[in-house]
């Protein structure tokens, strides 16, 4: 294939700040930094699933200063209503008439902190946002702002007072990834200096909206998926639903979703083409979390699975 670029990559440089940015300050956390990105240039939804204290708040805030978007913030409890996350109407007695009055929704980017302490009801508010970033309350349609990204976490279901997470909903997460432990020296860095909660404020916006809208254009319509590599992504598709341990494997929108993830990827190591390795790269983080497997397979580590299946589907020469 022919190395030369057929675009400029615009706005390339700038993506690279905001990874720089959030690399500088969140030590050890490069591969969740780089999921996160992938998923602010393909347009998609980002879940971060781990233990508490480890710093998945703290990367959804540094991402909101370095973005420089519009940022709201919902803590969720089992008390959560769907209006306090949507918005609700409220009598306007010098107008005579009710005024909707939105809630966190609208923003560019959205924390949802702890996104599994919500009862199901709450939950399904995000369903139609993370989709078609839209929202509908009291039988009025909205638009959200674009661009439009929900972060959200989740603590491990073992833990007392979570909710799993339906499988309509984790489809809606184009990315799903842990934080994980950083390594020992730079953990006990971290805990020589404390909290790093109060250095955010001294992050500051390196790249404008119409910078990221720009690049999320040139990922869309001028990243090229070649033939050769879309077979081999619907390879990795195909084979997740005739695995026996498998009850419903990866959808057409997972598909979709894994073609987005690859081009973002190709985007930030500076090709205007995907190559095969992207696809591999991301489909862990983009698959795993979709993956139903059967009853009495509920034990299996689903990354661990789907690496599996991976490794049994040959790898064509970019």
């Amino acid at each position: 294939m022919n190395s030369e670029p057929r675009t400029s990559l615009a706005r390339r440089a700038e993506i690279l700040a905001v990874v720089e940015s959030l690399s500088g300050c969140l030590k050890g956390k490069s591969r969740t930094i780089r999921l996160c990105v992938v998923a602010l240039l393909a347009g998609g939804n980002l879940l971060l699933e781990d233990i508490p204290g480890l710093g998945k708040t703290t990367l959804a805030l540094a991402l909101s200063r370095v973005v420089g978007l519009p940022f709201g913030r919902i803590q969720c409890t089992s008390d959560l209503l769907p209006s306090d996350i949507t918005g609700l109407s409220i009598f306007n007695r010098d107008e005579n008439r009710f005024v909707f009055i939105r809630g966190p929704l609208f923003n560019n980017l959205l924390l949802v902190d702890e996104i599994n302490r919500a009862m199901p009801k709450t939950q399904s508010a995000l369903l139609e946002a993370m989709e078609e970033r839209r929202v509908t309350v009291e039988g009025i349609t909205y638009d959200l702002p674009s661009p439009f990204l929900v972060v959200a976490t989740q603590n491990p279901v073992e833990q007392v007072g979570t909710h799993p997470l339906p499988e309509s909903q984790l489809d809606r997460f184009l990315v799903c990834s842990g934080v994980g432990y950083p390594p020992e020296e730079i953990e006990k860095g971290i805990i020589r200096g404390g909290s790093i909660r109060d250095q955010l404020k001294n992050l500051t916006p390196v790249i404008s909206v119409e910078a990221l809208l720009e690049a999320q254009r040139v990922v869309r319509e001028e990243v090229f998926l070649s033939e050769k590599v879309t077979d081999y992504l619907f390879g990795i598709v195909a084979a997740t639903r005739s695995h026996p341990q498998i009850t419903s494997g990866l959808s057409t929108r997972a598909g979709i979703n894994l073609a987005e993830a690859a081009r973002a990827n190709a985007y930030l190591e500076g090709r205007d083409y995907v190559i095969p390795e992207d696809v591999k790269e991301l489909a862990i983080p983009v698959g795993a979390h979709r993956l139903i497997v059967a009853a009495h397979q509920e034990g299996v580590n689903k990354e661990q699975l789907l690496r599996s299946i991976l490794k049994e589907i040959p790898v064509p020469l970019s």
